[in-house]
């Protein structure tokens, strides 16, 4: 059964579909998109070889052409040769602004061809098939396209809105359980920032969701899709609530950057190890009970997923390197660290100009308990 959630933004609304087997309808759902029945689809190596052909048999059903980029796996390809690359071929295929562009893959993909899209003839539609959890719950939704730059991730991008969003969580029984896991990050994030009745559902549910699951997956990718709809929505360009949704975030680039934007550390891990450091912060500066850290990372430790600096492998900056790499992050404002914090789970809020001592000293504390 597929879900949907609308995201109503005005003239650059759309519809995001959640549910499984939805790439053998992909022609049918996209052809109300279609000027002229051909479709430029940029995907990556692991993607393409797994599931293209399900989507192009899906577009041949309706009569849509096609044109394929395939690029490199990793986080690496989010940088400016291969963002290059692709709106070069892009180029080369004359795409038209009434084309629509295909980001068929992870957050990777999604974030450069959206800001590829979003800067080719001023602005060209795309539509987002997220084959990760992390990006069908997260990166596919929002409009936030983007590169990295050797000084930090995603520093690099534009706003720049899907026209539609496939979300089919049956592509997901083929992600290898880290992966799997990583997007789950993301998945807590939500509970934690907005909904503790959610973080509720997923420690009864989420081992169940991992095993998979579909109608627990379903309802995960729903629920998370919800939550970040009705922020992009209240706040489109992360002038104020948006910047909720960057619960563990900070802490998270900085240690993306700490390991090179490597497979020492994946972004959903990032994003989980952030969140609780977060709830960590919020109880050391007396915003949140003391049981509350502990309660984050018991569920992470029950799904088997990164929960601490211990458990990033490889050595690491110290406080202060840790630090300096958080200053490059986006939310800093006038040189000031802003955190989101919380005053227990479901109860996020952006935290202005947070002491940097403080921070030192709970990296500190946890770069000395992983020795």
């Amino acid at each position: 059964m597929t879900e949907i959630v609308h995201v109503p933004l005005g003239d650059r609304a759309y519809d995001v579909h959640i549910g499984p087997d939805l790439l053998s309808q992909a022609g049918t759902l996209i052809a109300p998109l279609l000027r002229r029945p051909r479709v430029a689809i940029v995907t990556d190596e692991n993607v393409g070889r797994l599931h293209l052909k399900t989507l192009l048999d899906g577009l041949k059903a309706q009569d849509i052409a096609h044109a394929t980029l395939t690029l490199p796996v990793g986080e690496a390809t989010k940088s400016w040769p291969q963002f290059e690359r692709t709106v070069e071929w892009l180029l080369a295929e004359r795409i038209e602004r009434r084309d629509v562009v295909i980001a068929f893959g992870g957050g990777v993909i999604g974030d450069l061809v959206g800001f590829a899209a979003a800067v080719l003839r001023r602005g060209v539609r795309f539509v987002q098939i997220p084959t990760s959890l992390l990006a069908q719950v997260d990166s596919s939704v929002g409009g936030k396209t983007g590169i990295n730059a050797p000084q930090g991730k995603n520093l690099i991008g534009a706003f720049h809105q899907p026209s539609l969003v496939l979300a089919d969580t049956a592509v997901l029984e083929a992600l290898p359980a880290r992966d799997y896991l990583a997007g789950y990050g993301e998945v807590v994030k939500y509970g934690l920032l907005g909904d503790s009745a959610f973080f509720e559902w997923l420690e009864t549910n989420g081992a169940e969701a991992a095993r998979g699951d579909m109608a627990a997956r379903s309802r995960a990718v729903k629920r998370s899709v919800e939550m970040k709809a009705e922020i992009v929505v209240r706040d489109e360009t992360e002038q104020g609530d948006r910047a909720l949704l960057n619960l563990g975030h900070t802490f998270c680039h900085a240690l993306e950057a700490a390991t090179g934007y490597s497979d020492r550390l994946l972004h959903g891990e990032g994003v989980a190890i952030g969140c609780a450091l977060a709830f960590d912060l919020s109880a050391r500066l007396g915003l949140c009970p003391q049981e509350e850290p502990s309660r984050v990372r018991a569920h992470l430790r029950e799904m088997n997923m990164k929960a601490d600096l211990s458990d990033i492998m490889g050595e690491l900056p110290d406080a202060d390197g840790l630090l300096e790499l958080m200053a490059q992050d986006k939310k800093v404002v006038d040189g000031r660290l802003n955190f989101v914090l919380a005053r227990g789970i479901g109860q996020a809020f952006v935290a202005k100009d947070v002491a940097p001592d403080t921070v030192r000293m709970l990296l500190q504390d946890a770069l000395t308990a992983r020795s």
